[in-house]
């Protein structure tokens, strides 16, 4: 990997320059680095500190964002710090029905694994290392781009007030929910404010959690415990703003306590929590994803709300998907950045995008209404599909990231 600082003035070519070295971002640049493409990754936060995505946040990997990381060699990083899901149970808070899958139902060692944002960025920091083909950029930020004939000009601004020239055949903005270079094409994006706050935290059950992980719905919020090793869970606590920060204020004791009248005792006790964090819930989806020889993906085209855990494993195979139709586009030498290159990418990500954002908006909404006759009708909707092996199947299997055309990433095979 090759490294620009903020003081270079050379000005840089490249094929494809990806805006943001997050987790989606950096995935991207593996997957096309490793292609032998040559890349460039640009980052406003320093090299020597972690970008905000990797932060100690508990991330559910579906099974087959667990297939594309093993296919770019990164799962040997993340293989002893990864806890595997073997069953999720959801239910609600002093109703009946509840709906259970298990990964030997499915016929699959596990359903997905569990681990910290910070292990994953770091495994991806290893695999950005490895890679020649590949010059990072940082600190930076896009303060313009330039669609030209046959390629797209950046300029960079670094600590300096020199502005920098990167030269690329396709731009990807990858810089999250927040993206300014979304800004910068000029694509609109729809927002929703939930009106929640998530409540992220590591806690300590008095139970072995033996791989499961919990989904409870209340109306005192929705609460997953997700398995990691050493006997820990990680906490998402989604409820409103208010509420959310009310309970970020509380000291151990007494937030414990909120917690376990909302949660339960299906594991015993939760008899630590660590450091808490808060983060707001929003819906953005971008009304296009393409520009004239640019792309967005991940946040930066949907954040969704983290119920059932499907936005990195979204964005993961945002980029697995780009990675595929611009690898095949370079070896038979057609224009990375030609609007035909860039249509076969939205028709092979549309369907999933359109489905995972309608799935969870209306999971959310749905379970953020506290009326007896919902909460009924939800408990018989979790009952039946319990009982209903083909519904809770194809359920799996899309919250696995099996369902529909599998990727080549997904299949084990290289771009």
């Amino acid at each position: 990997m090759n490294l620009a600082s903020a003081h270079s003035t050379q000005a840089i070519d490249v094929d494809v320059l990806v805006i943001g070295g997050g987790l989606v971002g950096a995935s991207l640049a593996c997957a096309l680095a490793g292609a032998s493409l040559r890349v460039g990754v640009v980052e406003a936060v320093p090299l020597d500190k972690e970008p905000p995505s990797h932060d100690d946040r508990s991330l559910a990997l579906s099974l087959g964002s667990k297939r594309i990381l093993d296919t770019l060699g990164l799962w040997s990083h993340l293989i002893h710090a990864a806890s595997p899901i073997r069953e999720v149970h959801v239910s609600q808070r002093g109703q009946f029905g509840a709906t259970r899958f298990r990964a030997e139902d499915e016929g699959v060692p596990a359903l997905g694994y569990v681990t910290k944002a910070r292990t994953l960025g770091e495994a991806l920091r290893a695999g950005l290392a490895q890679h020649r083909q590949l010059t990072l950029m940082s600190p930076m930020r896009v303060v313009g781009v330039f669609a030209e004939e046959g390629g797209i000009r950046a300029g960079l601004k670094g600590a300096t007030a020199a502005i920098h020239t990167v030269r690329a055949r396709l731009l990807v903005a990858a810089d999250g929910a927040r993206s300014s270079v979304r800004n910068l094409l000029g694509l609109a994006a729809v927002e929703h404010d939930y009106g929640e706050n998530a409540i992220a935290a590591q806690v300590t059950p008095s139970v072995d959690h033996r791989g499961i992980a919990y989904e409870r719905f209340s109306n005192r919020g929705t609460v997953a415990l997700l398995p990691l090793n050493e006997g820990q869970c990680g906490l998402v606590w989604t409820l409103p703003s208010a509420a959310a920060e009310a309970l970020l204020d509380l000291d151990e004791v007494v937030f414990l306590e909120a917690l376990n009248q909302v949660f339960g005792s299906r594991l015993g006790r939760l008899v630590h929590v660590g450091h808490r964090v808060q983060y707001p819930l929003r819906l953005v989806s971008s009304r296009l994803q393409v520009a004239p020889r640019a792309v967005i993906i991940g946040n930066a085209a949907h954040t969704l709300h983290p119920i059932a855990a499907q936005g990195f494993n979204l964005g993961l195979r945002d980029a697995a998907a780009l990675a595929e139709v611009l690898v095949a586009a370079w070896r038979g030498g057609h224009d990375l950045g030609s609007a035909a290159v860039l249509k076969r990418y939205l028709d092979l990500r549309r369907r999933d995008q359109r489905s995972v954002t309608f799935f969870t908006d209306t999971l959310a909404r749905v379970f953020s209404i506290h009326s007896p006759w919902v909460s009924g009708l939800r408990g018989l909707g979790l009952l039946g599909t319990d009982l209903l092996p083909c519904v809770k199947h194809g359920l799996a299997r899309r919250a696995m990231g099996l369902a529909g055309r599998q990727l080549r990433l997904s299949r084990g095979l290289l771009p």
